[in-house]
């Protein structure tokens, strides 16, 4: 190599060094006041690194010419074939993956963004009632779809390391307790892939009131390799992307992705701003120059064509379908359509279609000021995805480097809880969260009603407060002419508390299995004799519900959630748990 490229290099390093530099400081950290460590646990990869360095290219070479951005990439990587040489032959889509075009509909008029516009919130979330008191006679099953989205966690710290309080429709309790990891029992076999735990303890923000924590963890095969994946990225480049935050952050985020993934892999690329664009075809993931140094060079600025853009990531997924393997479409944006398909329920029914495929989706959210909560959620719900939000780059990695393989790999379909609570021993309960993701008695046992997807080793935590008959801590008013709440069901089984019941289909499969399990006072304990795991899952609750102004928690403060969290950190190998007690003592500063 020349002195002059050795120069040109050193050049560019030192350039990619700074940016990185000064993007970590643009993007910030996932916790309030540990810098230190967040960059400690994200140093760059080899396809982060090759990110930078193109982005420091194209800034170098913006005068055109042989120095313009095509130029720059080229001397950078060096001579490479074209992506579409590179792509591998693969399997035939399976029959019921005929590409269906989306829905036609006139383009929605952009206006123009003024000064003014650009600092008003125009956040959206779905307002939705928080679950109330059921009385037992009235309800006696309860019934929800199991959920492992965490983008409303990613949201909450957003809000409060920006120094404001989140909004309550933001938060949804359960995407806060199952953000984090459970050591729950695991299953023993594949054939049963779950293994239910639940521990009943007394409720520390009501007094009369108990708690009962179900926690599922998902069977985890042990594999000597991966499943191979063939995986479609598709980027959102419109011009509300732009920044270090957003745009800048999916291409760091979804660089530490390739970095996970090898030449038995495929990855694709696909943008949308006014227009949708195949900027990659199938390239092997261990191509980290040709796939990397695409990421590399996006930029952001127009309309927001959404649909165009989901419709051309399934129809390139399809085509390149492979059997046996994981198909899913990793979707980044800040869920601002307004180009094309804009109406919430046309796509969350075109995305519904193409699960049927075998292509799931999922979500990575990013942004403040017009981040759509609300579209992201039901399009990762109808596509059998999971939602999360990146505020930061150590975000990125705990969802695509930690938990990659319950990302993409899926173990069980259509996962849905029952809980059939036996009147003579409860007689009001309450379900903390779980408000999307209700479902009607009868959804339970009817396989063509959709649900949650679970991923390898996945683990779902769900808490209900219960009161019993007669107790201090019954809310609801004694009725005139009462009720049979004191009769206990017959054939002997009036010492259970609840019966619980899961619900789940193999991936692929048709037909759902069931599994069932009694709540009995042996999973009764007080709460200094609980597991950390269901002590740290009702403190995260406590903390859900507090910000959401939630009258069920009374005086119940941040400084309690904060004690009984710190006292239940137990095995914390990331440190989540213990940034989520810096979390709770930062949220205790705000007005």
């Amino acid at each position: 190599m020349t002195q002059q490229a050795d120069g040109t290099r050193d050049r560019l390093g030192r350039t990619a060094m700074m940016a990185l530099a000064l993007t970590g400081a643009a993007i910030g950290l996932a916790w309030p006041g540990a810098p230190a460590r967040a960059e400690a646990e994200a140093p760059a990869g080899r396809c982060l690194a090759i990110v930078e360095q193109s982005e420091a290219a194209a800034m170098d070479g913006q005068g055109g010419g042989s120095t313009g951005l095509g130029g720059a990439v080229q001397r950078l990587l060096g001579p490479s074939r074209s992506a579409q040489t590179r792509t591998a032959p693969m399997a035939a889509p399976p029959p019921t993956a005929e590409v269906a075009p989306m829905p036609s509909i006139a383009p929605s008029p952009v206006p123009p963004l003024t000064a003014m516009d650009e600092a008003v919130e125009r956040d959206r979330f779905r307002d939705v009632p928080l679950n109330g008191v059921v009385r037992v006679t009235d309800q006696p099953v309860s019934t929800f779809s199991a959920d492992v989205d965490t983008a409303s966690m990613g949201v909450v710290r957003r809000f409060i390391r920006d120094g404001d309080r989140p909004p309550s429709d933001a938060i949804r309790a359960e995407e806060l307790v199952n953000y984090f990891d459970y050591a729950y029992p695991r299953p023993s076999t594949a054939a049963d892939p779950f293994a239910p735990s639940v521990s009943v303890m007394p409720s520390p923000w009501g007094a009369g009131r108990d708690l009962m924590v179900i926690g599922i963890r998902g069977w985890s095969p042990e594999r000597t390799e991966p499943p191979p994946a063939n995986i479609v990225l598709l980027a959102d480049v419109s011009g509300s992307m732009h920044g270090p935050d957003r745009l800048g952050l999916v291409k760091r985020s979804m660089a530490l992705l390739v970095d996970q993934l090898d030449g038995d892999d495929y990855i694709s690329l696909v943008t949308y701003a006014g227009a949708d664009r195949v900027v990659l075809e199938p390239t092997p993931a261990d191509d980290k120059e040709t796939i990397c140094g695409a990421l590399g060079t996006l930029t952001s600025g127009g309309g927001t064509a959404g649909s165009k853009g989901i419709a051309t990531a399934y129809g390139l997924a399809e085509e390149n379908f492979r059997k046996g393997a994981v198909n899913r479409i990793i979707l980044a944006t800040d869920g601002d359509f307004n180009l094309g398909v804009i109406d919430d329920g046309r796509l969350e029914d075109y995305v519904a279609r193409k699960r049927e495929t075998g292509i799931y989706l999922s979500i990575l959210g990013v942004g403040r000021g017009n981040y759509n909560d609300k579209t992201m959620q039901q399009l990762a719900q109808a596509g059998n995805g999971m939602a999360a939000y990146l505020d930061s780059l150590a975000e990125g990695r705990r969802v695509l480097v930690e938990k990659l393989t319950a990302q993409l790999q899926p173990i069980a379909d259509d996962v849905k809880f029952q809980v059939e609570f036996n009147p003579a021993k409860v007689a009001e309960y309450r379900l903390v969260g779980y408000e999307t993701r209700a479902l009607r008695e009868e959804d339970f046992a009817n396989d063509a009603v959709d649900a949650g997807e679970i991923g390898d080793g996945h683990a779902v935590t769900a808490i209900y407060e219960i009161a019993a008959p007669g107790s201090a801590g019954l809310r609801l008013p004694e009725r005139r002419y009462g009720d049979d709440g004191s009769a206990a069901p017959a054939g002997g089984r009036d010492a259970e508390i609840a019966f619980l019941r899961l619900r789940w289909k193999d991936p692929g499969a048709t037909a759902s299995r069931l599994m069932e399990r009694a709540v009995t006072e042996a999973d009764r304990a007080p709460m200094a004799q609980q597991s950390d795991d269901a002590r740290f899952a009702v403190a995260v609750a406590g903390f859900a519900q507090i910000l959401q102004d939630n009258p069920a928690v009374g005086d119940y403060g941040f400084g309690d959630v904060a004690e009984l969290a710190s006292g239940a950190l137990g095995d914390d190998p990331h440190g989540h748990r213990a940034r989520f007690v810096e979390l709770v003592r930062t949220a205790m500063t705000l007005n």
